[in-house]
């Protein structure tokens, strides 16, 4: 599933970048859903990207981590119910990572978003949930961290960030995309906080 959505992902996303129409149609407007009722952006802005960077790193981290969820999904609760889990992990990062942007900005026109780094964010979570010690690597820093580690850091920064509000990137997104991946992931099966938790103590 994790090359599906990747490669629906690049397509849409390559269209888009030549289309600004389909660019338009797509990305996430919370005064656009609000007053036009067009809810389909809660879900269709994270198949369309800023540019190729942008698009090449989310999928690249998504590819990284994923394809480990997916396996880690379908050992965990068995095929095929391990890979709709997995699906609703995707689409419920999607979803839910906007919702406090749309919260905020439902009342201004000119708030919009694109790109899947919340439902990626959410995947990431959810691997720092069952292998909190794996190590991982958190720009600039040269030197790998413990998962545990690098996602404190990270909620730190997305929120702070978020709070400064003073570039063009969705950190709130970024915040609720990973909150969610890491308690949807727990609400299904929740003997991993105590497995979680015994990663400290042994």
């Amino acid at each position: 599933m994790t090359i599906i959505i990747i490669a629906f992902t690049a397509l849409f996303s390559i269209l888009a970048f030549n289309n600004i129409d389909l660019f338009h149609q797509l990305k996430f407007n919370a005064w656009l859903i609000k007053t036009k009722k067009q809810g389909w952006r809660f879900f269709t802005y994270a198949f369309v990207h800023a540019g190729w960077t942008h698009l090449a790193i989310n999928m690249f981290v998504l590819y990284s981590f994923g394809r480990n969820i997916e396996s880690s999904f379908n050992s965990i609760f068995g095929f095929p119910k391990g890979l709709f889990n997995y699906g609703m992990l995707y689409v419920g990062g999607i979803i839910f990572s906007t919702l406090f942007d749309f919260g905020k900005q439902k009342n201004n026109p000119y708030y919009d978003a694109v790109g899947a780094s919340g439902a990626v964010a959410a995947i990431v979570f959810a691997s720092i949930l069952i292998d909190p010690k794996m190590s991982l690597f958190l720009f600039p820093i040269p030197i790998p961290i413990p998962a545990y580690i690098f996602g404190g850091l990270y909620l730190i920064y997305s929120a702070y960030m978020g709070k400064r509000g003073q570039d063009n990137i969705g950190h709130y997104a970024h915040f609720f995309g990973a909150v969610f991946g890491f308690v949807f992931t727990l609400l299904l099966k929740p003997s991993l906080l105590n497995e979680f938790i015994q990663h400290f103590l042994g």
